[in-house]
């Protein structure tokens, strides 16, 4: 090296060190074991030394040193969301985002979203967190009746939370939103609106909530004693033109229903629009009620009522289970469901 090069490195100014616990400890003249025992929240630590330890955190900028908590622990501090990226509104993703970052915030953990595509394998992503544990715990979405990604997280011991049910594994800890109610309150909004011939634009038929939203209008349907289908040839995954014509068609089927629910606002808004075009009257000829998670409905016309199913709150509970899973808590203890809102924009 040339002695320009050696001057050169004398005269540039020293990064500025990262903070580390022991910065912490001269800062508060707390031992650096306390600060870091007040960093994790022990039991044992006053409230008031944790708050003075964490100000001085916050103030210059601390964060832990990942890769050697790592080390030390074997732990990541990640939580792995492996989200499916075929949902038509983006909101779905943000919303329940939102949701597990209030809960983690404040917490050693951080959030880690792998998107995963409906045409790949969807063990693929689950395969790398556990060959290379990338994360201390996972939440998967879109399950499937006997889901493979539930049977090989239940066998590998990773904590995991879903949000769905796995009916051959029914002991996982789940969040999920009451797809069964969904279809019976919308099924008697619309009988009570007059309609006797109901048709169902269903979830795709590999998940389990395509089963429970199909249960729930047949009991409703078979005590009113009125007639339903499955509309065919289209789900909520078809393309929004491909709805579109079918709502266009709807009027010249031999079955030719007044009501229909639907699982998604934005599918519904494509049918409703190719029914507009075909000379229906929704609202009169015609009445739609779709599932929202979106405030998209709020903006359209015509007016349509809907069940909301609050996805923030979705991502509230699948954080809040997964971190009791962490801790140790059997996953079957910690299941739940979430009931439909009720947002009825059309008098009876």
């Amino acid at each position: 090296m040339s002695d320009h090069d050696l001057a050169g490195k004398a005269g540039r100014p020293a990064a500025p060190s990262r903070p580390t616990l022991k910065t912490i400890a001269e800062m508060t003249g707390l031992g650096v074991t306390t600060v870091s025992r007040a960093l994790k929240d022990a039991h044992d630590i006053s409230a008031k030394t944790k708050l003075r330890v964490r100000k001085v955190a916050d103030a210059i900028g601390y964060h832990p040193d990942r890769a050697g908590v790592r080390l030390r622990t074997g732990k990541t501090n990640v939580i792995s969301l492996i989200l499916d990226q075929t949902d038509k509104v983006p909101e779905f993703a943000r919303r329940l985002i939102v949701g597990i970052s209030d809960v983690i915030r404040g917490t050693p953990y951080h959030l880690v979203v792998t998107p995963q595509s409906r045409t790949d394998d969807p063990m693929d992503p689950v395969r790398y967190v556990l060959n290379t544990r990338a994360a201390d715990g996972v939440i998967i979405t879109h399950i499937r009746p006997d889901d493979e990604r539930v049977q090989a997280l239940s066998q590998s011991g990773l904590p995991f939370v879903a949000h769905g049910r796995c009916l051959s594994a029914p002991d996982h800890a789940y969040h999920d939103f009451d797809n069964r109610a969904f279809c019976e309150m919308a099924a008697r909004r619309l009988i009570a609106r007059g309609r006797r011939r109901l048709a169902l634009l269903s979830p795709p038929s590999e998940f389990s909530y395509y089963q429970e939203t199909l249960a729930g209008l047949a009991a409703v349907a078979e005590a009113e004693n009125v007639p339903f289908q499955v509309l065919g040839g289209i789900d909520l995954d078809s393309s929004s033109e491909v709805l579109r014509q079918a709502g266009m068609a709807l009027r010249h089927q031999d079955y030719v229903p007044d009501g229909v629910i639907c699982g998604s606002e934005l599918c519904a808004m494509a049918l409703i629009d190719g029914m507009i075009q075909s000379g229906m009257n929704v609202g009169r000829d015609i009445d739609v009620i779709a599932k929202e998670t979106s405030d998209l409905l709020n903006f359209t016309r015509p007016r349509i009522d809907s069940l909301r199913e609050d996805l923030i709150v979705a991502g509230q509970q699948l954080a809040t289970h997964l971190l009791d899973v962490i801790e140790g808590r059997e996953g079957a203890s910690l299941q739940s469901l979430s009931a439909p809102i009720p947002v009825w924009r059309n008098d009876i």
